[in-house]
């Protein structure tokens, strides 16, 4: 019984902050007029990518009715929703998230191509890290929770007991996002998804071309290949292999970061909560949400959390 009254109480406070935060936003006529904390504090980004974003989407946007709502509070309103999962009603009328400007987002801000400054910045960084010459990136997957699907259900139950999507990410030494799939079912295996994926081409057509010093990280989940170096499977302690692995598990934790970064910036896709589109669209948000994540980076936007 007490567990239960305990529940109940944070979830009437959750509800009295949610409350609170929504009338402290009705204040602002225009949302550009917060102080830069509770700016981010609202959006997860700052100012300046806020205008960058708005710039670049206004153009997608119908010309706005008499009593409408313009671009700046769409963009607002879909931005509120992705850092807490909750629909934007704070203008007065309903608004339900829009992904119309996904490839915006992703074709110019989710790239595999590296400069070579980039790369070699990169391979310094991981070489420090593992010993390990040639690693630019490091690849992980994670789980999305979504709305049990109406077709074909059972595909997307994981081994882990929810359903989802599996979600592929490889990142650079920046944290910064340079592939993201999210297109596959909770129940395909990390090593199906990299198998098929368009990162693995385009790791091999590099390999063909005669590049044999750049790889990618992955976990045992993995397969091992020229291009992608996995740990050793069961090392005795204290062997070459075994350290090895320390190295290697110590390169790959900057995968680990930036998911719990992308996560805890964009709640939407908190494992303690749950995506309510098909999953279709809710890959869309997935992928919306990892461009915001490197726009982020761009703009020095400095994570904090409500």
């Amino acid at each position: 019984m007490d567990t239960v009254m305990l529940g109940l109480v944070s979830m009437e406070e959750e509800k009295q902050f949610l409350k609170r935060q929504r009338s402290n936003l009705r204040k602002y006529s225009d949302v550009l007029e917060m102080t830069d904390v509770e700016f981010i504090k609202n959006f997860r980004l700052n100012k300046p990518a806020f205008k960058y974003i708005l710039n670049e989407i206004s153009n997608e946007f119908p010309p706005m009715k008499q009593d409408g709502i313009s671009p700046k509070e769409k963009l607002a309103a879909c931005l509120r929703f992705f850092c807490r999962r909750q629909l934007s009603t704070w203008y007065g009328k309903g608004f339900r998230c829009s992904c119309r400007p996904t490839n915006i987002f992703e074709d110019g801000w989710i790239n595999l191509q590296m400069s070579e400054e980039e790369t070699l910045r990169a391979k310094r960084y991981f070489y420090e890290k593992s010993g390990i010459t040639g690693v630019i990136m490091c690849v992980d997957g994670t789980h999305i929770k979504i709305v049990p699907p109406t077709t074909n259900r059972n595909l997307f139950y994981n081994r882990k007991g929810f359903y989802s999507l599996n979600a592929m990410i490889i990142c650079d030494d920046q944290q910064r996002i340079r592939f993201i799939d999210a297109s596959y079912q909770g129940s395909n295996h990390d090593s199906y998804i990299w198998r098929l994926s368009a990162a693995r081409k385009h790791m091999l057509q590099l390999h063909r071309n005669g590049d044999r010093n750049t790889r990618i990280l992955g976990d045992a989940g993995y397969p091992s290949e020229p291009w992608l170096i996995t740990p050793h499977r069961a090392p005795e302690d204290g062997s070459e292999e075994s350290n090895f692995n320390r190295r290697h598990s110590l390169a790959r934790r900057i995968i680990e970061r930036t998911i719990g970064v992308l996560k805890n910036r964009f709640r939407c896709i908190l494992g303690a909560r749950q995506l309510h589109y098909s999953p279709a669209k809710s890959s869309k948000i997935i992928n919306v949400c990892c461009a915001l994540h490197n726009i982020c980076l761009t703009y020095n936007n400095t994570l904090i959390l409500v």
